[in-house]
């Protein structure tokens, strides 16, 4: 689904995930600094990242990157699409994250966000992108929102975490409304 090579940007490169990638995720999805607003268990094992994305892999409805800076191999961060269903020409950005916390507030999430939505838009051909947050993260809502999501509603309960349900925030941008963004930049 993706150039062998990736996707690359100014600063940062994604990447199909490999095997190996798992050990960084465990040790991001370890820290609350990361987790605080996904729906990841304090308890996740290791073998269940690996599982995880195992299961993903033969799955033609999901995508797994992993972000890199330009020139290195070594990972900062993932991304997750799902939901991909070329019949409606949608799709879900599941997870986006950079776990690096020496690599936070430097826009790297940004421009990873960046790259999903031209690999939605111009590689699958996506009408439609779905994506979601937790209530109180006002930092992912604004860059959402400054990249052209729009606000859909509130999904009562729609995920739990540490066994406690937690409202998400739906939004979504559409394919014209994308391209019409993109334009003007």
């Amino acid at each position: 689904m993706i150039e062998r090579e990736g996707l690359f940007s100014k600063n940062i490169h994604l990447r199909p995930s490999t095997l190996e990638d798992c050990s960084f995720f465990i040790e991001w999805e370890k820290d609350p600094a990361v987790t605080r607003f996904l729906s990841i268990s304090d308890d996740r094992s290791y073998e269940e990242i690996v599982k995880e994305y195992e299961d993903r892999l033969g799955d033609h409805t999901q995508a797994q990157f992993t972000i890199c800076l330009n020139g290195e191999k070594r990972p900062i961060g993932r991304i997750h699409i799902s939901r991909i269903d070329s019949h409606c020409d949608s799709l879900d950005l599941t997870r986006i994250y950079i776990g690096d916390q020496t690599e936070k507030g430097k826009g790297y999430g940004r421009e990873a966000l960046e790259l999903a939505l031209a690999y939605g838009f111009g590689t699958l051909h996506a009408e439609r992108m779905t994506l979601d947050y937790f209530t109180g993260n006002e930092l992912a809502a604004s860059l959402y929102r400054k990249t052209g999501f729009m606000d859909e509603g509130v999904m009562r309960h729609a995920t739990k975490k540490n066994g406690i349900y937690a409202d998400l925030h739906l939004m979504s941008i559409l394919r014209e409304e994308y391209f019409a963004e993109n334009r003007q930049q």
